[in-house]
């Protein structure tokens, strides 16, 4: 059985499914290599223009397997196996921060540990009105793992980030939300529908070459004076005229029609 479920659903949304149900979706080698695998597929297909993740049953991602944390101090999940990289090699969760489409994050029980980086590290996050996030590591004995010393003061503020990480404490949707985590909180049983409501928005009326531009302004200006951010939005703002998402985007606001855009353009 797959442990990360990948699938096109119309009108243009690749949604991926962590899918180890009854261990909460813990995180294991090979989970972590069909995530990536799926996540390859949905950057590379020209169909897709939002991609969703979220979790099977009552978790969202539970955070490293347990079972392979404790491998770890005997050398056993430091190398590779039939399974896959172990918890502390292979690819990274910023690689969302990279992608060309928007990902949103479907957060529909527990976010932990890695978990809760992943999510964090999507670019639009939904929660269950039950959902709840933990950093964990502290409790473990651990440090701020894979990236998330960078993205939780991002979205929390210093402050929040440090009481986050240090105690490892449990954060309710609720707080989530005030804090910046989350976007936003919704029923649990309205969650699924929500989400892709607004993914489908995205995808039929939303210029995939601005969502992609957009996107790298964000992650990429952050660090940067203000001077230099606007300078560089010029330079692109010129870029998007020559492109036909422009066009169309003029065009079907003065016919008053749905627009047809076209894939990511390749040099967006």
């Amino acid at each position: 059985m797959s442990e990360c479920l990948y699938e096109v659903v119309e009108p243009g949304i690749g949604l991926i499914t962590f899918n180890r149900p009854d261990r909460l979706n813990a995180w294991t080698g090979r989970m972590g290599n069909e995530y990536f695998e799926a996540i390859d597929k949905a950057e590379a297909d020209p169909k897709v223009r939002v991609i969703v993740v979220t979790g099977a049953g009552k978790g969202y991602c539970a955070g490293a397997d347990m079972g392979t944390l404790q491998a770890i101090p005997t050398g056993d999940a430091a190398t590779k196996g039939d399974d896959g990289p172990s918890i502390i090699e292979g690819r990274m969760q910023d690689e969302i921060t990279r992608l060309s489409k928007p990902v949103i994050a479907a957060v529909n029980g527990a976010a932990a540990g890695l978990g809760m980086v992943q999510a964090l590290m999507c670019d639009i996050r939904f929660a269950s009105d039950t959902a709840k996030f933990t950093a964990a590591f502290s409790k473990r004995g651990l440090i701020a793992e894979y990236g998330m010393s960078w993205v939780l003061p991002r979205l929390v503020g210093q402050a929040a980030a440090l009481d986050i990480l240090m105690s490892s404490r449990i954060v309710m949707a609720d707080e989530a939300k005030e804090l910046g985590m989350v976007n936003h909180v919704v029923p649990g049983d309205k969650l699924m529908q929500t989400v892709m409501e607004y993914a489908t928005e995205l995808a039929l009326n939303v210029s995939p070459s601005s969502m992609a531009v957009m996107k790298r302004q964000v992650y990429n200006d952050y660090g940067k004076d203000v001077s230099t951010a606007s300078k560089e939005a010029l330079r692109l703002m010129g870029e998007s005229f020559t492109r036909p998402d422009f066009k169309e985007g003029v065009q079907s606001f003065l016919q008053k029609r749905s627009p047809e855009f076209p894939p990511v353009h390749p040099n967006a």
